[in-house]
């Protein structure tokens, strides 16, 4: 709504997309690019990292997919143009999210009809989803820094752990710089896909894309393009923590997990 609401208001134009962005955002941002605007996808650091700055100084709109951060870290909106949270991902119901629009920022609408949301998306709304997502977002900002602090410590005790007793065992991406309850790590010469299966039959949950992309088997764009060789990318899982997430189950994991990279090395043709 957003991409496609400036670009449509705008007629024309040139549209800056980080290569790390989720598929929603690429998707439509290649769509755009084969209805007439010019489309460029911006590198990253080896961290992941983008700057913003290059939008201020040359008077670009700035939207920024909040989706992950919001009810996780304070979210400051005086320095975008758009911004853009959901529901499902503070544990409010699903098909409910937020646009927010800067003062002076058109957009024109996807959706005509009734005249809801202002104008920009017409059609009934879904109260008690709209609701839930209200109350979901007031527990979330009221645990934040209590979130904070305990999902921090399981955090940074799953990395310590693994990439001190694993020998090649690596982090992608900033130690610092991401959000505390995502740990995206990497295992010399075994398969990802074969440490989420091992993983699985001792009852433990972990992906090797997003959610979104999981049951893709080729690898995960964003470590791509964060400058990661395939075989790196293919030996990489992402281990998520949240509300509900004990440290039992952290000590758990961090005893398996050895074991079973220990296991899949010791068949593994790649040495």
């Amino acid at each position: 709504m957003a991409l496609k609401g400036i670009a449509f208001n705008k007629k024309k134009g040139h549209i800056l997309v980080s290569s790390i962005e989720h598929d929603c955002v690429l998707n439509a941002a290649k769509w755009l690019g084969k209805n007439g605007f010019e489309v460029d996808f911006l590198p990253v650091d080896k961290n992941g990292i983008v700057s913003p700055k290059i939008c201020k100084k040359n008077n670009i709109y700035f939207h920024s997919d909040a989706a992950q951060s919001f009810g996780k870290i304070p979210v400051d909106i005086s320095n975008v143009d758009l911004l853009t949270i959901s529901s499902q991902k503070i544990y409010g119901p699903k098909g409910a999210a937020a646009l927010f629009i800067k003062n002076g920022v058109k957009i024109e609408p996807l959706l005509h009809g009734g005249g809801q949301e202002k104008g920009l998306r017409s059609s009934t709304e879904n109260v008690p989803a709209i609701v839930g997502f209200a109350k979901a977002a007031e527990i979330a900002i009221s645990t934040m820094e209590k979130e904070k602090e305990r999902l921090t410590r399981l955090r940074d005790k799953i990395i310590e752990t693994l990439t001190k007793e694993i020998p090649n065992c690596y982090l992608n991406g900033h130690p610092v710089k991401r959000i505390y309850n995502n740990i995206n790590v990497r295992f010399s010469f075994v398969e990802g896909e074969a440490i989420l299966f091992m993983l699985n039959s001792h009852g433990i949950a972990v992906s090797t894309a997003s959610a979104c992309s999981s049951p893709k088997l080729e690898p995960s764009h964003v470590l791509s393009a964060m400058g990661l060789k395939q075989e790196e990318a293919h030996g990489s899982i992402r281990i998520s923590l949240g509300r509900w997430t004990k440290e039992s189950e952290v000590n758990y994991l961090l005893k398996v997990l050895p074991e079973v990279v220990k296991k899949l090395r010791e068949i593994s043709p790649y040495k």
